[in-house]
């Protein structure tokens, strides 16, 4: 090659934009016609391909960029988009993920009921947590908060989420706390781009790519569901979930909000979210509410039950109960 095409060729990639750097939705769209220019003139010069990437995944991202809110997606283009992110994550991170869109099942609405005479404050449902929905574990994101709560007392408000010692502690109880999943949820009007909704079997969901990261349904969440990734999550390869869905466990970017979702990977097929499979204790209880004969059911009938802030009219399908 030229060697003066040589060294214009490293200049562009001083200069151009940074190697490996995942841009956004909104950075994209704002700086399409600059990259394009570059692009061009990069091609032009002879070392476009190497400073962009493979044809192929430069094609897929593309694609990605411009894709629709996943509510207006057919069948067809949710199956295309969870292939193409397969394949993304193979061509970027070397990773063979295998990734679902399964849509809710008929005749199902999930709920949560949490035992507070049962939980010992362990936290193995936090860790379970962590590793199932490949959370950031340089920031030490988690969807679950345990808080210890002195007796006579019955609120997280007052009690300690962030303890480091041997538990449980006498005359104190613990109660957790994550996403209630409402049905009339109020991150979801507060969300100005639609990128978060309750769908049919009750998970409340966030498309991530559509999400501009405004924080606003935080704001509006009244039981510290919501997390915001301010840095690009960082998840070891070895410790990585591959089995993820698209509204689900799937690897998050910088900028968007994230949440529980009941596992929904796990949970619409079949099986228990990863933090009441991991109690010891056997405090969290999962199922059907539609279900008559399920354990969430003869929970709620034969129970002491109660929801936290039920007054704010939120209608939350999840509950606490004692023995």
């Amino acid at each position: 090659m030229d060697p003066l095409k040589n060294s214009d060729c490293q200049k562009q990639k001083e200069n151009g934009p940074p190697q490996g750097k995942k841009t956004g939705r909104r950075d994209f769209l704002k700086g399409a016609a600059k990259f394009a220019a570059l692009g061009g003139a990069a091609m032009l010069s002879g070392c476009g391909t190497e400073m962009l990437g493979s044809r192929e995944e430069l094609s897929l991202q593309f694609k990605e960029y411009f894709k629709k809110n996943y509510r207006l997606m057919t069948p067809e283009e949710k199956d295309e988009t969870v292939r193409r992110l397969e394949r993304l994550a193979k061509l970027k991170d070397g990773v063979n993920v295998q990734m679902s869109s399964k849509a809710p099942v008929e005749n199902v609405l999930f709920g949560y009921a949490f035992n507070v005479t049962r939980c010992e404050g362990y936290m193995e449902c936090v860790a379970a947590c962590v590793k199932e929905n490949n959370l950031d574990r340089q920031s030490n994101t988690q969807y679950i908060r345990i808080f210890e709560i002195e007796h006579g007392k019955m609120s997280p408000d007052v009690g300690d989420g962030k303890y480091f010692h041997q538990v449980p502690v006498a005359d104190h109880f613990y109660m957790g706390v994550q996403c209630y999943h409402c049905q009339d949820a109020p991150c979801t009007k507060a969300c100005p781009v639609k990128a978060t909704w309750t769908e049919p079997d009750g998970i409340v969901v966030v498309d991530y790519d559509w999400c501009i990261g405004c924080r606003y349904c935080i704001a509006a969440c009244p039981y510290y569901g919501r997390r915001f990734n301010w840095n690009k999550p960082v998840v070891p390869k070895e410790e990585m979930t591959k089995k993820q869905h698209y509204l689900g466990n799937r690897m998050r970017g910088r900028g968007q909000m994230e949440k529980c979702t009941f596992c929904v990977q796990r949970s619409r097929a079949g099986r228990l979210p990863a933090c009441v499979e991991a109690c010891p204790t056997g405090a969290r209880v999962f199922g059907n509410l539609l279900d008559p004969d399920s354990e969430i059911r003869f929970v709620l009938k034969n129970k002491k039950v109660f929801r936290w802030k039920e007054d704010l009219g939120t209608d939350p399908k999840f509950w606490y109960f004692i023995d």
